[in-house]
Formats: structure tokens, sequence, C-alpha cells
């Protein structure tokens, strides 16, 4: 019975028939089963991958495979599936093997960003649903490719970053929902402005820089450096270029901005209710950034064309004393949801709940309904991201941007970035 439905799910992700999966061929209740149990395979196994959060095999989702391009990670992800789940997973050093395994229904992506576009265009087209680690994407155009392969192959897509809909908020004391209600109300007026200082734990990684001096070094026996670069540009090896410190480097990833950025401006676009919008301009202040390795900065500003302002604080700008996380021309929020708005409590509790989203990922695998937080919102949110590392690599101290035309306006070189050169033979 298994082997049948999974079959079915990736032909019809093959041929892109259907958006949702007819009732009638996945049993007489018209949905996969509860008691149909999923299977997932793992692609990046050296850090969260192999985390408590991630790690796992139960009654609802079974880990059947691993793959990583570090020997070492492969064996202990092995190892750790035998003795902490009790599984014997399958182990692959090409990514390309774990997609095409038969036996996998989700592809879980927790490999450095550089690969996250073309591994989920990959899964897609195979016929797998996929969880994605931030950032979505490296590039605003690989996002925009994951976005037509998940919708041509009727794919399920879960973009891993959760504060738009559980846990506190930026140290607000809150979870998101009353803010949304807040925000949706009007009571805090139009435009908004919302600041994410050191106070709301931002600053914590401003120093994931790269080294502007690296020496080469032999590449260790047991990693496959070629295949970990993939589509990047060829560097020599150097161990902080790799996994835990990738991030210091622009061909893998862009710092601390893009590791925790999508984090607090993805629920940010969830507030203001610009999922399908992006910012028209975007400010920066930074020094000058190497070619290479990436540098710190100070602050970067977001503007909307209704006048909606985000601002990060960056090093050397963290506000002190008292901040309001969120303000508008009649109110503001602070820090422990204290707000200027007399009994705001007792108010929002009058209006109604936000909207529910669908937060069970494999609820969602099985029914065919979109995740709360997917490609296309997901890409939105990353985009932000990218945007910002892209006027810090070029140095720009501004950038205007088209929404309707996801293209930067007079700028070829900002342009250029939207769509990088891949290292042959990869390709999107």
């Amino acid at each position: 019975m298994k082997t049948d439905r999974r079959s079915f799910l990736k032909t019809v992700g093959a041929i892109g028939l259907f958006s949702i999966v007819p009732r009638k061929v996945l049993g007489g209740n018209g949905y996969i089963a509860p008691s149909d149990q999923l299977t997932k395979g793992i692609i990046g196994v050296g850090g969260i991958g192999r985390s408590s959060y991630h790690f796992t095999s139960d009654d609802k989702c079974r880990l059947v495979s691993v793959c990583d391009v570090d020997q070492n990670h492969l064996n202990q992800a092995v190892k750790m599936a035998k003795d902490k789940l009790g599984e014997n997973v399958t182990p692959y050093h090409d990514f390309r093997d774990l997609i095409n395994d038969q036996n996998v229904d989700i592809v879980h992506i927790a490999t450095p960003p550089h690969w996250h576009g073309i591994m989920a265009v990959e899964a897609a087209k195979a016929g797998k649903d996929i969880w994605c680690e931030k950032p979505m994407t490296r590039t605003i155009g690989e996002g925009k490719r994951v976005i037509e392969a998940v919708e041509r192959y009727n794919r399920i897509f879960r973009l891993n970053t959760w504060f738009r809909f559980k846990d506190t908020f930026y140290g607000l004391g809150t979870d998101v929902q009353p803010l949304k209600k807040l925000v949706d109300s009007g009571m805090l007026g139009w435009p908004l402005k919302v600041t994410v200082s050191g106070a709301t734990g931002f600053a914590w990684k401003f120093f994931w820089v790269g080294k502007d001096h690296l020496t080469a070094e032999a590449v260790p026996s047991e990693l496959d450096y070629d295949m970990w670069l993939g589509p990047a540009p060829y560097k020599p090896y150097n161990p902080h270029r790799v996994h835990q410190t990738f991030r210091g480097y622009w061909d893998y990833d862009g710092g601390g901005l893009t590791d925790m950025g999508q984090h607090y401006l993805d629920p940010i676009q969830y507030l203001l209710g610009k999922d399908d919008d992006f910012p028209v301009k975007i400010e920066v202040e930074a020094p000058q950034q190497h070619s290479d390795a990436v540098g710190i900065w100070r602050r970067i500003k977001y503007t909307y064309a209704d006048g909606c302002e985000i601002i990060l604080e960056g090093e050397g700008y963290e506000s002190k004393g008292k901040v309001p996380y969120i303000e508008g021309p009649k109110g503001k929020v602070y820090k422990g949801f204290e707000c200027t708005i007399p009994d705001v409590m007792n108010k929002l509790a009058e209006l109604p709940d936000p909207e529910p989203q669908r937060t069970d990922f494999l609820d969602c695998v099985r029914t065919r309904q979109k995740f709360a937080l997917n490609e296309v919102n997901g890409h939105h949110s990353c985009t932000l991201v990218n945007q910002a590392a892209i006027a810090l690599r070029l140095g720009r101290k501004e950038l205007a941007f088209d929404p309707t035309t996801q293209t930067f306006i007079g700028d070829d070189a900002a342009n250029a970035l939207i769509d990088q050169p891949m290292r042959g033979p990869w390709k999107i």
C-alpha cells in the first residue's frame, strides 16, 4: 500500500496534473491516512540536520536516509540513527541519490545555503515534498526558480523559521498573535516602523564574519571538497570555509545577516501584511566589504511603497534604553508587550483572532494544503535578506527595487547578483 501511494505521488509530481491529489485515489477517507507512515531523508547532517529537533523518527514520519559529503558526518549520523532512533538508515554521498530514493517522501535540506536552490528544485522534480532550512535561497533568482518548480510539480514546501506562528517573539513576552491583532486593528495607525534592536537578541551573531587572508591547506581525506563547493566558485580549501564557519563567505552565505535575518524579517512581513510585497528601498550603513569574506554592518533600513519601515540595528548601532519594537502614529509597543495604548489587552480581547495558520507540515503533506511558511511568502522574506546582502557586497548605501519585476532600478551590478553564475556542471 505504501509503495503504491508513494509511486502515485511521485507520478503526480512528475507530470504536474493536479494541485491537490484527488481524494478518490488516496483511499476511502479522501486523504493519506494517519496510519500510513511518511518517510524522510536529510541532506546535510553535520549541524542542524543532526539536531534533536530534526533528527527524529516516529510513527508519523520515519527517518530512512541521510546524506553528507563529509564521511565523518555521515558515519556519525548512521550511528546516531541506529543508537538513538533504532533505525537502519541508508547513507548517501550524493544528494541526487537520496532525492531519487523511492523510499523517501520528504527531503529535508540542511546544507549551506548555496545548495538550497538546486536541491529544492531537484527534489520537486523528483516528486518529493521539501523541508528547507533558512535562508531559503542564497540569491533572489534561485528563490524564483524554487517557486516555479514547487508549483509546477505540485509539491508541499516548508521553510524552517517558525516565529510567525509560535514561540516567544523577540523577547517581547508574547507570541506573534497579539501583535498581529494589534496591527490589523489599526490602533497603532499607519504606516508602521519596526526596529529589530540588540534588545531583541539579534546582535548575538553580528560577528559571523570571514577571514580575508586564508592559507590554502590540504583537503581532509573524509571531505569531498569539490562536491561541498558544488555551484560555488572554486577557492582553495581552508577549514574556515566549511562546516560551522562557512557563513562568513559570500560564496556560501552572508554572515549573521543571512543566518538570522529571515528569522527576524519573516514574521515582520506577516505582521505588516506584506507576504506578497517587497521593500522599494534598501539603505545600508557598513564598512566596505571584502570581495570574499563577509564583514560587519551597522544598520539596514527597508522602506515599502506605503511608507512602512523595518530597521535592523547592527554592530555599534544598538539602541540604548527603551526602544519601541513597533510604532505608528497612534502608539508604540515595547519589550514585554508594554504598549502606550491604554487598556490595550482588553481591547484586543474583544477583537477576532488572526486567521488560523497551517503549521503541521506532515498534515499539509497528507492533505496537500500549503504550509503556513511556504515557497511564496518564504521567497518574499528571503528577498529582504538578499537585497541587503547585495547592497553590502557592492558597498551601496542605497538601492531602489521594483517589486513587480523583482529587479533593482538603475544598477546593473546589483541586478547581476540576482542570478549568479554557477560552477559547472551545476545549474537550475
